[in-house]
This record gives C-alpha cells, structure tokens and sequence, in this order.
C-alpha cells in the first residue's frame, strides 16, 4: 500500500511535530543507505512476522536528491529540538525491514528523507492535532484533498506526571493519495491503530502511577500555585515518549506495528479490472436466475392453494418433476462455477477418447445448432459429455435435457440424453441436423486410450458416432472450429489456456452476432449489404452464416430490449433521419 503511518506529538513549546513514521520503497534505496543486504558481523538473527522479514539491523539513509544532509535536511534545526518530540537518538539512521514476498521495503525514521513527503506529512500533523478537532478531542477523524493527499487521523493523550493536565497531546496518522481505499481501510485501521494506541497508553498509565505513589505532583504543584506560567512552563519541557513509557524498544515496536500496518492493509483489498460491459453469456444466466427465482415464488403461492388429497399427490408429483428440471437450470445458470469433470475433463480429453474424426463430426453439429444425441446407460457419462460440449456454444443457445426415457424434438433441447433401449425416429437419424453417439459395450479396449491410467470408466465402452450428413475430411467448416481444433492439438497449450482461448473465441463470434443482429433485424438492411457485411466480419462461407445465425438466437433479452429501445427513441429517429 502506497502510504505513509506517522506518530506526532503536540509540544507545549514548539506545536505539532512528527516523532516517526514508516513509509513504503519499492525502489532499492539509495547508494549508502546501509552496508549491504548480507548480515554484518555481530548481527542478530532476523526473524519473520506476517510475511514481512524483519531485521533488528539498523541502516543509514542517505538525504533526499537535492537535499544535503545538514543544510537542506527536512527535519527541524538541532536548535528547535526538544526531549519531547526527539525519538530516534542523534546519529540513529533509522530502521528496515524486507517484505520477501513482493520485494518492498519498510523504512522508518523521524522524518521522510524527500522534501515533498516531508511537507506532506508535516501538513498532516499540523491539522491532526491543530486545527481538526472530534468530539472530545480523543477519536478518529479524517481530512484531506488532492494535492496534499488524504489522512486517516486519531488523537489520543499520554499520561505524564510532569505534564500540564498531567496528559500529553498524541496522534498516528495514516496518510495515501487515494481518498476510497483510505475510506474503505477505515474500519481495518481503527481496529489496528486503537490496539497500538492502547498498548502506549497501558504502558505510559503504569509509569504514572508509579510516579505518584513515589512523589504526588498534585499537592507539590498547589503550593506553587502562584508562581509565574511562564516560568513554570520553561522549567517544564516534555520529555520523550520513551520516558513515558518505560519501554527502551518502544521505537523497534512501533516500526513493526507500523509496517505490519501497511503490509496488511495493502493485502487485505484488491482492485479487479471490469473490461467493459458484462458478457452475453452473464445477461443470459442473470435472466435465467430471474426466472428461477419466479418460478420459486409461483410454486409457493400454489402450495398455499392445495386442498383436496387427489390433487395434492398429484401437486407433489408435478412439482417434484418441475423441480429436477429446476435444478437443472440452476446449475446451468452457475456457469462461474464450473462442475466437476468425472469422466469427460476436457475438450482434448473427449477428442482424443473418440478419435480425431469423430470428434469433428460431433463438434461441427454442435456449433451448427444441430440436435446431439447421445445414448449410454450410464447417465453420469452421458452429464458429463454435455458438461464439455456446452462450453463451445454460448449460454444462451444452450438447451440440455440429460436424460430422458424417450425421444424429445429438437425445438426442445439441442443436447438429449437417452437410454440404449428408446428408440429414435428414423427421420432423425436420417436427418443431416441431428448427429447420434453410441457408447457400446467395447469388445476391446479403446485404442485412443493406450497408456491412459485415469480412464478405466471409459476403456469399456466404444464410442460410435453417425450421422446423415457426415462432416467430409476436406470440408473447411466453419472458423471457430478450425481454431479450437488447432488449439486442442497444440500440446504446448495446457488445458487451462486452452479454456481462456475458446472463451476469447466465443466472445469474438458473439460480437459478430450482435452486429449482424443489429444490421439484419433491427435496422432492415437489404441482402446485398448483408453479404458485404459478412465479407467484413470474414464469415462469409456457409457454414459461417449458420453458426452466426444459431448463435444469434442466444443473444440476452436484456441486449435485445435495449437496441429496440434505442431505435424506437426519437434522438435515434433524428440522428438516423
């Protein structure tokens, strides 16, 4: 995360000023800014926390570019300083620590090194304990704009004997140029942030009332009631926080939390880039889970409608077969969560099963548009063919009825399961719009399956695939189909890849779609613009023009409803006019 946490502390002498901060490079730092990344002599070990490697190392940081590092030091004068705002000692160059996962370094220090951050952090201080103010002073607050970046602020007092009110004036800051991720961040840091502040205050509450049970302030400072406040005042310079507290690695803590912080806050949010409008294939699911959830609701409401025996068994029965093919639906619609592969795992896993030609054969009906059947006694076969089959075509052409004791029309499902026993109309096998495949007891085993250990489910069956219009060996077919196959046989190509490619194919075929769909039905070209249009799209040849006119038939009502309502509108009438 690009940002920067800061602790600062309001001087009854000198105002706001920074005590230390940690800030993020993703740079490597700057020549001289330590004696290299190996361990020195003498080194402790340097252990792990939260994935960040943390080191007890101490490195020098050399000044910002263009800064010296005395006289263009951003820090304040040696002369300004005071116990109370001083945290690291004099000479201390600082602390770093190495996020080995993503190569980032945490560094901190009493101030940024660059000017830039120096102002920037020096204008948050001044407004966390100056001039923005909550309710009861002690809390967390936010403020910001563009140019000096956004903070996330809480201020809260430190017990302190000597002090005037016997508190001092703290905050911790969280300060990046995003104003939504430091928003959303809110609740994650003042979670965090309250835990380091109550870990100071618990500390600094012990050295108090130590300190008052051995000498009480309260009565010596009533018989000085009447001294001068000024003098009083300059004999009462802050002390450090580390007197506070007692804690002598109370710095090397903080550099922790505060790097911790950071890390944690950066991972705990990712940003994912949405490329453009959603996909045909999420309109057509959404649409789909629509009518789901109505159809729920009507089943519901009829129940309530139910009175008499005879017509509640047969209620229940109705329901119960509306309700599979329900379920059936609901899985077709979670399309982002793909089921689990059983037999069938892939398009190359099926292509090599039944054999090259065949497999073409099949693929070409199915981008066609043309019924598949396919006949097998194990129905979980049969669910798992169709499973890879689907992922060629879009969501929205997609009909599937799994498996069925009889012959259903093609107008019904264009993916049919059926038992050995039912019989297929002769038209249909006959017909060069439906394609069937056979898994028949094998009398041997499948050559395709030689050296396949996973495969024993399907060694046992051979897999027959026919036709009334075979797909010929020298025919082109259409394009898509040339370029999964190029893919499928490209073993360089994991199956993953091979995945995202026919996703990017699909999409590409479905933008074709939807321009002829907008020029043939919405705007009512004539034919001969639609034959140069499809020269245009490069789906000119046959087998192209029925698979774009298939495909068309999955497009969204969503996408179909809107270029309606677009040329219906009248800017639409004016503009084409």
């Amino acid at each position: 995360m690009n940002a920067i946490v800061a602790l600062c502390h309001f001087c009854e002498l000198h105002g706001p000023r920074t005590l230390f901060c940690t800030e993020v490079l993703h740079a490597p730092l700057p020549q001289g800014a330590g004696a290299g990344d190996g361990p020195g002599q003498g080194e402790p070990a340097e252990e792990e926390e939260g994935g960040i490697q943390m080191s007890s190392r101490i490195r020098a940081h050399s000044p910002a570019e263009g800064a010296s590092a005395e006289s263009s030091s951003p820090g304040p004068k040696k002369s300004d300083m005071c116990e109370g705002f001083r945290s690291l000692a004099a000479g201390h160059p600082g602390y770093i620590s190495h996020d080995k996962e993503t190569s980032i370094k945490y560094v901190s220090h009493q101030h940024p090194n660059h000017p830039q951050l120096f102002s920037i952090v020096r204008q948050a201080c001044v407004r966390s304990l100056s001039c923005e103010v909550c309710p009861g002073r002690e809390g967390p607050i936010f403020f910001g704009d563009e140019q000096h970046g956004f903070v996330f602020s809480h201020t809260f007092f430190i017990k302190d004997s000597l002090a005037r009110g016997f508190q001092r004036w703290y905050s911790i800051v969280a300060i990046m140029m995003d104003r939504i991720y430091l928003i959303n961040s809110w609740p994650f840091l003042l979670a965090k942030i309250r835990g380091i502040i109550d870990g100071l205050q618990g500390k600094a509450l012990r050295v108090f009332e130590a300190e008052q049970f051995g000498c009480p302030q309260r009565a010596q400072r009533m018989n000085t009631a009447f001294t001068p406040f000024l003098h009083q005042r300059n004999g009462n310079a802050a002390r450090s926080l580390t007197s506070l507290t007692s804690d002598d690695h109370l710095w090397a803590c903080l550099h922790t939390s505060f790097a911790w912080l950071l890390k944690a806050c950066g991972s705990r949010l990712t940003e994912k880039l949405l490329e453009g409008a959603p996909t045909e294939d999420t309109l057509v699911q959404m649409e789909k889970l629509a009518d789901l959830e109505e159809e729920s609701e009507s089943w519901a409401n009829s129940e309530a409608e139910e009175e008499r025996a005879p017509a509640l068994l047969e209620g229940v029965e109705r329901r119960e077969l509306s309700k599979s093919s329900t379920d059936s639906l609901r899985s077709d619609c979670a399309g982002w969560q793909p089921r689990k592969l059983s037999v069938f795992k892939s398009l190359r896993h099926m292509r090599q099963v039944l054999g090259a030609p065949s497999f073409r054969t099949l693929a070409w009906h199915v981008l066609m548009g043309n019924q598949v059947i396919w006949k097998s006694r194990d129905a979980e076969l049969v669910q798992s063919a169709f499973d890879v089959l689907r992922t060629m075509l879009p969501v929205g052409c997609v009909r599937i009825i799994p498996y069925s004791g009889q012959y259903e029309e093609a107008y019904r499902c264009n993916f049919l399961g059926l038992s050995p026993h039912v019989q297929v109309p002769p038209h249909v096998l006959s017909s060069e719009f439906a394609v069937t495949v056979e898994a028949r007891p094998a009398a041997r085993s499948n050559p395709n399956l030689a050296g396949c250990e996973d495969d024993q489910s399907l060694s046992k069956y051979e897999f027959v695939v026919t036709s009334g219009s075979p797909v010929a060996a020298d025919r082109v077919g259409p394009t898509i189909l040339n370029k999964i196959e190029a893919a499928l046989t490209n073993q360089n190509l994991s199956v993953d890849v091979v995945d995202q490619c026919l996703i990017c194919l699909k999409e590409e075929w479905m933008n074709k779609v939807k321009v002829l769909f907008k020029f043939t039905k919405v705007d009512s070209r004539p034919k001969e613009d639609t034959q140069k249009l499809l020269s245009i799209l490069g789906a000119s040849e046959e087998d192209n023009v029925k698979l774009l006119k298939f495909w068309m038939t999955g497009l969204s009502k969503t996408y179909k409803s809107h270029l309606m309502s677009t040329v219906r509108s009248p800017t639409a009438s004016e503009s084409r006019s």
